[in-house]
């Protein structure tokens, strides 16, 4: 009976371990997780203040620039695309597919704003106005806080999928269907999808252009 009382006490012992060592990589990976979504949250603050100026270029666009009416609906297509991207990222940061909508949508956005950029040069009147520098300034201003700011989720993104990858927690994190994190990497212009958001939410997020 001592046998196997001893036998029972080692077994229990050793699922007492188990079961601590993966409440411990469970929760570190949690953590890691939470740091790299709350990384995001300073992304998303100013994509939201860039979205809010474009319309106001556009609408001083559209008094001088009246034979590129189609570049400028572009844009706030690709503008809204990128809010209702970011509203769906805000929303739950940890969804991959979410992330890599939004990236795409900016990757876009990026590219249109290129070209009207290009466009405003054969239109001296518009570059010259004070608004124009002044929204031009804030564009740039808000870009590189985007830049600074995507830094440093791409390094936390980098962090947990190493945690993730990393043996015996690539057990655990299968176990528990952890997914890795998508990188913010504005290179190239992509397809853009749908985003995840709810009609309310679209609507507060959308500019209509024939009425700006």
């Amino acid at each position: 009976m001592e046998p196997l009382l001893i036998g029972v006490g080692i077994l229990v012992l050793l699922v007492l371990i188990v079961g601590v060592w993966m409440m411990s990589v469970y929760n570190g990976l949690i953590r890691t997780r939470n740091a790299k979504d709350n990384n995001y949250s300073q992304i998303g603050i100013q994509l939201t203040r860039k979205y809010d100026l474009i319309p106001n270029l556009v609408k001083l666009a559209k008094g001088y620039m009246k034979h590129e009416r189609a570049t400028l609906e572009e844009v706030i297509q690709a503008r809204n695309q990128a809010a209702s991207a970011n509203a769906a990222v805000s929303e739950n940061p940890s969804d991959p597919a979410a992330m890599k909508n939004m990236v795409a949508a900016e990757n876009s956005l990026g590219g249109v704003m290129g070209r009207l950029f290009a466009l405003t040069e054969s239109y001296p009147d518009l570059k010259a106005n004070q608004n124009m520098m002044q929204l031009s300034e804030e564009l740039t201003s808000t870009e590189n806080k985007v830049t600074f700011a995507r830094q440093a989720f791409n390094d936390s993104v980098m962090t947990y999928n190493n945690s993730l990858q990393q043996f015996p927690n690539n057990f655990v994190a299968g176990l528990f269907k952890f997914e890795e994190g998508v990188f913010f990497e504005v290179e190239g212009l992509g397809d853009v999808g749908k985003a995840v958001v709810t009609a309310d939410q679209k609507k507060a997020l959308d500019i209509d252009f024939d009425d700006m």
